[in-house]
């Protein structure tokens, strides 16, 4: 192992300095740091949570690379203000095209998966990143439990149902915004939605990013023959809306290091259009680079036997098992 590697590696297991903007000042600065980004144009992306924060950098970061960009809000005025948001940081003559859709909503996902492969010739990054952490056990319009619902049924639905568009434009991605709070948690196995678990947002969150990484895996097993590539990423510990809004004391604390939202959307941008991206499939990336999904303390590999449930499970909620539908 490169000397590199050994500083890139304690960096990480360190978490602290791993995950906030010294890490990724010092990556940048080692041997290997992979280069990029690369131009975007005539491609399409996708970025859903793109108003504030990681989503909206994301978005930004793709506008700049001259992608023509979709920003994905909640509302008609989210979506807007996103879009409006994009093209001041990015240029007046940024592609950049506001969508609706409240992703806690399987009714409106279905809508807006069919307006979306209806209005686009194509897709060739799709970036799941819309995210909530309810201070109280809340429930979606469909009876499931909100942050599951957001976060892992709702990625399961666009990737179902936009698969048609992705292939069409293959090689393409999704990316899947995940966090590090991942590691401390394991699948609940008979208990998908954790409704057996008291409620603690901060546990409920990081249990959904562990799903979201293992469908990560299990859609990039799926999908390997059809040049869609699918990857998860965490964005290390960055300074957005939602950190300031939900972890406000965890923010005071991490203040001095922490990163920006642009630093922490920086792997998205760069999985989206580095060649590395479409060599391989079902990674989790941070910085740049593929990291472990399990460390020998915290959460240990889920069984695979929970891995089967949780694909069964959510493929239930979504009402279809079968191979995402074919594009008209």
């Amino acid at each position: 192992m490169s000397v590199s590697s050994v500083i890139d590696t304690v960096l990480d297991r360190s978490i602290v300095l791993g995950y906030g903007w010294p890490g990724l000042f010092v990556r940048r600065l080692l041997p290997g740091w992979p280069a990029g980004p690369q131009r975007m144009d005539g491609k399409v992306v996708l970025v859903t949570g793109a108003g504030s924060g990681i989503g909206l950098a994301a978005a930004v970061g793709f506008a700049r690379l001259g992608a023509s960009v979709r920003v994905l809000g909640r509302t008609e005025h989210r979506a807007e203000e996103a879009a409006t948001l994009t093209r001041e940081r990015a240029g007046a003559t940024a592609d950049v095209r506001p969508v609706v859709c409240d992703v806690s909503s399987l009714t409106a996902l279905r809508e807006f998966a069919d307006r979306f492969r209806r209005q686009e010739e194509r897709l060739d990054v799709l970036v799941n990143n819309a995210g909530v952490m309810p201070d109280e056990r809340e429930e979606s319009a469909d009876g499931v439990e909100l942050t599951f619902a957001t976060h892992v049924l709702a990625p399961w639905v666009l990737i179902e149902e936009l698969t048609p568009l992705l292939e069409r434009s293959a090689p393409s991605l999704v990316v899947n915004v995940t966090s590090g709070g991942q590691y401390g948690q394991q699948l609940p196995a008979g208990d998908p939605e954790s409704r057996q678990t008291s409620y603690s947002p901060k546990k409920i969150y990081a249990r959904t990013k562990r799903a979201q990484v293992v469908l990560t895996e299990q859609w990039a097993d799926r999908l390997r023959d059809r040049g869609v590539h699918v990857h998860s990423m965490h964005p290390g510990w960055a300074d957005t809306k939602g950190v300031r809004q939900w972890m406000p004391v965890f923010r005071a604390l991490s203040r001095p290091i922490i990163r920006t939202s642009a630093e922490g959307a920086d792997t998205i941008v760069w999985l989206g259009s580095a060649p590395e991206a479409v060599r391989s499939t079902g990674l989790f990336w941070h910085d740049r680079r593929p990291r472990p999904t399990t460390y020998a303390v915290g959460a240990e590999a889920d069984a695979p036997e929970t891995r089967e449930e949780l694909w069964q499970y959510v493929a239930a909620l979504a009402g279809d098992e079968d191979e995402p539908t074919p594009l008209l």
